[in-house]
């Protein structure tokens, strides 16, 4: 899973947003490493949707304009909990080694 993947999916645990939240919420979450485009955001949502990790949640009109919210679905909270224990597992292996060497 891509780093903008992980928080596009980190952005939408446990509240529904639209795009531009959606690319707030993961600029946040990063501490400013992942800024999403919104030609980015919309590929990756539209590629999230099919393999069922999103769902649409509404639309509103706002000033004239469509905005559509998203939520994370079931499929998505386990694909997002799967790749936050396997980067801990990778961080808990290198700290390891690096303790390992330190000692020598």
């Amino acid at each position: 899973m891509t780093e903008a993947t992980y928080f596009t999916l980190a952005s939408l645990l446990g509240e529904r947003r639209h795009g531009y939240g959606i690319i707030k919420e993961a600029e946040r979450l990063s501490d400013g490493r992942v800024r999403l485009s919104a030609g980015t955001l919309y590929g990756a949502l539209e590629r999230l949707l099919r393999q069922g990790l999103v769902a649409e949640a509404g639309e509103e009109i706002v000033n004239g304009r469509a905005r559509r919210y998203y939520t994370l679905t079931g499929g998505g909270e386990r694909a997002l909990q799967a790749e936050a224990d396997r980067m801990r597992s990778a961080v808990r292996a290198v700290a390891k080694v690096a303790t390992r060497r330190t000692a020598s």
